[in-house]
């Protein structure tokens, strides 16, 4: 079977050995920032010209001109034409419902009139520009141009670039009909860090952004980490995530499986399981044994368990709710006979949580409904799954009345004086005299 660590609350160095289990370092090292340094210097002074360049030396394509690495909608629609049926039909169900998930998102304008007749309230805009980044190549990620691009559209955002990198030109059909469907505007055959330059910055082809969302690799992590500030971004992702607690009447296989569709997308990937029952731990263990095998990425999960794998042996249920405050997962099973007590007895930290037995973490990645953009690395204490909310900015309405300026102005003038900021005052007071 493959190596997976064993864990007890009842240990003494227990809470020590999880922590270490969940240590992962930072998205770059010195190496890899000195790299996405150089690529966003040259973008931002070269514009187009330096896309050409990183595009020819990483992607081995060499177009005349960096227009050319646009793609044409009719590619898009014509792409959504080619897939098989099955295919469209799966993308244009998966995408109807996160449509109606995002539509109860949006938050809304909203006002209120105090006695005196003074206005407040809260007028919501969508951003002007969004940049959502897909990973290319032998990779293809449809579900992901769905998650970022759909909450985007139903926030109001008018223009959504695509950049995706095509190495030796080559665009899959799936990611191409997932950006039709979606209502993605223009789409740009870029990647790396120097996709990410070009959004930020802008060059003479490639529209400047308000916002970059979605996944990449390490050098796309660092030139978000980098650019943050000069636009806004979705967040810095780490290695996916799956934390499952069973009480120990699931199917074994049932758990094993689910532990496998995290640890199969990378070697950093982190599965854990948690249960009262140490039998049960054992099943899991025999039946990832037999399943492991049956994985064409079977090298990469088992490589993924032994390094950041567990199985967790916890005195109760209550228990596991505390170690899974501390874990913080992007992805939450409640494998239990009543998810919904376990959820009320004090879960607070987690990105996605998925209820019952029959609730696999696998139907969120693609259609469910909500996002599967989530908060990892235990940053699921503070933050949450990308919506519509992300591509949304609020604005503050203040509006006085001559009574309530009057009464503001006493009040703000007494505390603007006393910080020592007499032209505050003043203006304040003015209004009232």
């Amino acid at each position: 079977m493959p190596e997976i660590q064993r864990l007890d609350s009842r240990h003494g160095d227990f809470w020590k050995d999880l922590d270490q289990l969940l240590r992962w370092e930072s998205v770059a090292d010195h190496g890899v920032r000195a790299i996405v340094d150089e690529i966003l210097v040259a973008v931002r002074d070269e514009g187009d010209a330096a896309v050409l360049r990183y595009t020819e030396r990483f992607d081995r394509l060499r177009p005349g001109t960096a227009a050319e690495l646009e793609v044409p909608a009719d590619r898009l629609r014509a792409a959504l034409e080619r897939i098989p049926a099955a295919q469209r039909e799966a993308l244009e169900l998966a995408a109807g419902r996160i449509r109606r998930y995002a539509e109860h998102q949006r938050m809304e304008d909203w006002q209120i009139e105090e006695p005196d007749g003074t206005v407040l309230g809260q007028r919501v805009t969508p951003l002007d520009s969004v940049g959502l980044y897909v990973p290319g190549g032998k990779a293809a990620y449809p579900s992901s141009v769905l998650m970022n691009a759909i909450p985007a559209k139903v926030a109001g955002v008018p223009l959504l670039v695509m950049v995706v990198p095509a190495p030796a030109g080559e665009l899959n059909d799936l990611v191409l009909a997932a950006a039709a469907i979606a209502g993605v505007d223009r789409v740009f055959t870029i990647g790396g860090a120097q996709a990410v330059a070009a959004l930020a910055y802008g060059t003479e082809s490639i529209p400047a952004v308000d916002k970059i969302v979605g996944p990449g690799n390490i050098f796309v992590a660092a030139a978000k980490r980098e650019v943050f500030g000069t636009v806004g971004i979705d967040m810095i992702a780490g290695p996916s995530e799956i934390l499952v607690i069973c009480d120990g009447e699931t199917d074994p296989d049932w758990i094993a499986a689910d532990l496998f569709s995290q640890a199969e997308h990378d070697e950093q990937a982190q599965s854990i399981l948690l249960s009262p029952d140490a039998g049960f731990l054992d099943r899991v263990a025999q039946s990832m044994h037999q399943l492991l095998e049956e994985m064409p990425r079977a090298e990469i999960i088992r490589t993924s368990l032994a390094h950041r794998g567990a199985l967790v042996r916890v005195r109760d249920l209550d228990e596991a709710v505390r170690v899974a405050n501390h874990i913080a997962p992007e992805h939450l099973e409640l494998s239990v006979a009543d998810p919904q007590a376990l959820l009320e007895a004090g879960l607070r930290h987690a990105g996605a949580i998925f209820m019952g037995r029959y609730t696999s973490e696998a139907i969120g990645d693609y259609c469910a409904g909500p996002n599967h953009v989530l908060p990892t690395s235990r940053t699921a204490r503070f933050s949450s799954p990308l919506g519509v909310y992300d591509f949304q900015k609020r604005s503050s309405i203040i509006q006085c009345s001559p009574e309530g300026a009057a009464a503001l102005g006493r009040t703000a003038s007494v505390l603007a004086r006393g910080e020592g900021l007499v032209a505050h005052a003043r203006s304040a007071e003015m209004r009232g005299e």
